[in-house]
């Protein structure tokens, strides 16, 4: 039997693409209303309201920058008029570069940075008044937050930092009975995966085959189905937990 989150009302930033765009499909079909919002538009941000359009529920696809406090602002007053409160918020918007540490500049540093972790804490703090008993916050982090990784220090310390704040989060507010998790995907094969020369992407998959126990790439909806069982209240108890999901890399 399928999970079901019947009437939970949803926001998941980042939702246009690759894991973000599953997880919103996943809590949707789920039965949640979904509020997905994407920083730029283009074909995926269309296709994405379209098949919304079909799954039942209230759902909406909004422009917001996750950087800029005003645009949060605006987002977070859209879900309190348009679905009245949330119950599930999923911060999943991020960007990513490869720059040799003694060659990143500042700028993008604050880009990557402000998008992962600075966007996450101003989501967080603009929808708490829409967040009641039962919620649920879920941080998508990265298996690299652990391990690091060359030419994405700026990346990783983003990651490093979703943990931090998510373990001291579910301490402050678990006594509202909001629950704060994080999420860690391995290597998931997204469109910008499929996007590689076939002899790279050959590549890419031949070296996790090797490195991963299950001996494959992850599937965005496999993200997906682990939100969902944070969002539900079958992880009631779960808080302050990080969840690799990487197929045992």
């Amino acid at each position: 039997m399928a999970l079901q989150i019947t009437g939970k009302n949803a926001l998941v930033t980042g939702g246009s693409r690759g894991i973000g765009r599953a997880i919103a499909l996943t809590l949707a079909r789920a039965g949640a209303n979904v509020v997905a919002c994407h920083r730029r538009d283009g074909d995926a941000v269309d296709s994405l309201a379209r098949e919304l359009k079909g799954i039942p529920g209230d759902h909406h696809v909004i422009r917001a920058d996750v950087t800029d406090p005003a645009q949060v602002a605006h987002l977070v007053e859209e879900c309190r008029t348009r679905l009245g409160g949330l119950d599930v918020v999923v911060n999943n918007a991020g960007v990513i570069s490869h720059v040799p540490y003694a060659d990143l500049p500042e700028d993008e540093w604050h880009r990557v940075i402000d998008t992962h972790l600075t966007g996450a804490f101003t989501v967080i703090q603009k929808a708490l008044p829409l967040l009641g008993e039962g919620a649920s916050i879920v941080n998508i982090g990265s298996r690299v937050a652990t391990v690091g990784i060359p030419t994405r220090a700026h990346y990783t310390a983003a990651k490093a930092g979703l943990v931090g704040l998510s373990r001291s989060l579910c301490k402050e507010l678990g006594g509202k009975g909001i629950r704060v998790n994080v999420v860690e995907p391995g290597v998931i094969e997204t469109e910008e995966a499929a996007k590689l020369p076939p002899e790279k992407y050959a590549q890419l998959q031949a070296r996790y085959q090797a490195l991963t126990s299950l001996g494959r790439l992850g599937a965005p909806d496999e993200i997906g189905d682990v939100v969902l069982f944070l969002a539900s209240d079958l992880s009631r108890y779960v808080t302050g937990a990080t969840i690799p999901v990487d197929g045992g890399i």
